[in-house]
């Protein structure tokens, strides 16, 4: 990683943003996907997309990246489902939840 430019670090700290949980399962169902779907294409079992959408828990590396990508590709497919995110930002992690 020392290597990378940094430019490119700090976009990729940038871009490591969640949306909001209920706009992660509006983009899921915009799609007409299933948690399990969903799961199966990140690599995690439905449980954990299910945890990701109530907020309960984020999803770590390298699945987080996975996911953002899903997230990111719907948004630009279907932006009336993100739209929802506005007014409502999620860290990137939250150190007061479960893991």
């Amino acid at each position: 990683m020392s290597d990378a430019d940094p430019m490119q670090r700090v976009n990729a700290l940038l871009d490591d943003v969640l949306p909001a949980p209920h706009v992660r399962q509006q983009l899921r169902l915009a799609a007409g996907l299933t948690q399990k779907e969903v799961a199966d294409a990140v690599g995690v079992k439905r449980l954990a997309v299910a945890r990701w959408e109530l907020g309960q828990t984020h999803p770590r590396r390298p699945h987080r990246v996975i996911y953002m990508h899903l997230l990111k590709r719907l948004a630009e497919r279907f932006p009336q489902a993100a739209e929802l995110d506005e007014d409502t930002p999620t860290p990137a992690s939250d150190s007061r939840g479960s893991g």
